[in-house]
């Protein structure tokens, strides 16, 4: 079985469009979502309606940081530009979407594998993995070989072996990763509505679970539609610049 990791959607409907049916041509089976769904994009309302019908189709969703404060559940606050396009995102969303958001979860685990959208140690408290010290921690921790992490914006894969060594692997999309049995992984997939590593193509990654490959992919997208109509929605303009350039905030 092949499945689709996605995450940092974003409320991104022409990131998101263009990675299912980049998806789709490529004989995925089983999707998982991992969380921030909704956020700093203009099309809250597609994006979840979209997860919705996934979902209830049986794929995996996982409840995210930006997911929380939309809900209200987010300990603290978000930067400023996020918590403006939050407290738009509440005034969009329907008592569906809402009821939605609060029945995800924050893990969930398959076979070899653990989902979750920001690390395996705390996933509450949505620290990031930054690098190889945090991507230790998460893989120590976790009961399964394989985590598949969202939250971190560029797509990135960390293995450890008995060592405990942890070692970082920037991948090349397109070219296939076989994911050794004799290590721990710890997978970044990237963001498919957000990306802040220069490259403004939608990012995400699959794994076929038979041949333990994974491959991550980049897909261009109508990025410029998509600032356009944050910049219609009244959202801080800098994030449409984002979108435009794959840079950071």
């Amino acid at each position: 079985m092949t499945i689709a990791l996605l995450t940092d959607i974003h409320a991104n409907r022409e990131a998101l469009e263009a990675c299912l049916a980049h998806a789709a041509e490529h004989a995925t089976d089983q999707y998982a979502f991992l969380g921030d769904f909704v956020g700093y994009g203009a099309d809250p309302q597609w994006v979840l309606d979209t997860l919705i019908e996934h979902v209830g189709r049986g794929a995996i969703a996982l409840l995210g940081n930006h997911d929380a404060a939309a809900l209200g559940t987010l300990s603290g606050r978000l930067n400023p530009g996020a918590q403006v396009c939050i407290d738009w995102t509440r005034e969009q969303l329907s008592p569906a979407h809402l009821e939605f958001l609060s029945r995800l979860p924050l893990t969930a685990e398959d076979g070899p594998c653990l989902f979750v959208h920001a690390n395996g140690w705390d996933p509450g408290n949505f620290e990031y993995v930054l690098g190889p010290p945090e991507a230790g921690r998460s893989m120590r921790v976790a009961r399964s070989r394989i985590t598949f992490c969202g939250h971190m914006h560029e797509p990135m894969l960390y293995h450890m072996g008995l060592a405990q060594r942890v070692e970082a692997f920037q991948p090349v999309p397109g070219s296939p990763i076989p994911l050794s049995a004799a290590r721990h992984w710890l997978v970044l997939p990237g963001s498919v509505g957000q990306p802040r590593d220069g490259n403004p193509a939608a990012c995400y990654a699959t794994f076929d679970e038979l041949s333990a490959m994974l491959t991550y992919w980049r897909v261009p997208y109508d990025h410029q539609r998509a600032a356009a109509k944050v910049v219609e929605a009244g959202l801080p303009a800098y994030l449409a610049r984002v979108l435009m350039t794959g840079g950071t905030l």
